[in-house]
């Protein structure tokens, strides 16, 4: 047994600052262009390795999470399967992201277990190898992995890094949880929007296809949207449920957010393109 925690280790939430939906594939996946930046908020794990190829995840949401489906154990197994590990880990969740949320909560958790993991096990695999086994586990995995602000096509994992203004963000955590797999597949959301070039894009004006029909579903989003409207340019991150708006200086989002009406929670980070991940294992 090797009694070492490793401590601190970030699963930083994301924004998309753009979604936008080309078209369904015959797999049922859809073709999407989209823009990440991480933001300095996140869920921390702790790692402690063992001997014995077994896993045990500790959480604050309750004291031990529910085995059967939970990314973090998918994400370790499938590590372990891949490289053939005999170790194992007992992982400790700090959750503060919120779940259903649309700003990667789950799919940080998972890709930084196999970024610890990987590193902790001395399993040497690559980004690129790490990214492969993440997209089998969830979509979104792959960027952060990747760890930089990227402009992402495909299903989300073809991606190129950029750099757009690490803004500060005031995001309403509405308190629902929206299910990207119903918004996917719900016949009203939009799936035409037209490709466009990367410069294209990041010069218009940035939308998310999926903000009306979840706004149309959820009277929270659409609640939060009309109020943050009133302060900053702002839209709806992922599937939602989270709301963000944009704001050049740190005193104008917690002004904002000191508005904030009583019935409606949220928080001020500001966004990163390099992730906290990425200076956590650059501290090893």
């Amino acid at each position: 047994m090797n009694a070492t925690i490793s401590l601190s280790w970030p699963a930083p939430a994301k924004l998309n600052l753009f979604l936008h939906i080309n078209g369904r594939r015959d797999d049922g996946y859809h073709e999407l262009q989209t823009l990440f930046q991480f933001i300095e908020y996140c869920d921390y794990l702790d790692f402690k390795v063992t001997s014995s190829p077994h896993f045990k995840l500790h959480s604050n949401i309750n004291k031990v999470v529910a085995q059967s489906d939970n990314l973090i154990l998918k994400a370790a197994k499938s590590l372990q399967a891949h490289t053939q590990c005999h170790k194992g880990a007992e992982i400790y969740l700090d959750k503060r992201l919120p779940m259903g949320g649309g700003i990667g909560g789950g799919s940080s958790d998972a890709a930084t277990t196999l970024v610890a993991l990987n590193a902790l096990w001395d399993t040497q695999l690559n980004r690129e190898e790490l990214s492969e086994i993440g997209l089998v586990i969830g979509a979104d995995i792959p960027i952060f992995i990747n760890g930089l602000s990227s402009f992402a096509e495909g299903v989300g994992e073809k991606l190129i890094p950029v750099t757009p203004i690490e803004k500060w963000y005031l995001i309403i955590t509405p308190n629902v949880h929206v299910s990207t797999f119903d918004i996917f597949q719900d016949p009203n959301l939009p799936r035409n929007t037209p490709k466009l070039s990367l410069e294209s894009l990041m010069s218009n004006i940035w939308q998310n296809d999926c903000q009306k029909l979840v706004a149309d579903r959820y009277p929270q989003v659409a609640n939060a949207l009309a109020w943050l409207l009133e302060y900053a340019p702002s839209r709806m991150t992922g599937t939602g449920a989270c709301v963000f708006g944009e704001f050049e200086q740190h005193q104008q989002a917690l002004s904002a957010l000191a508005k904030l009406p009583a019935d409606m929670s949220g928080f001020v980070a500001q966004g990163k393109n390099i992730s906290p991940l990425e200076l956590r294992l650059n501290q090893l």
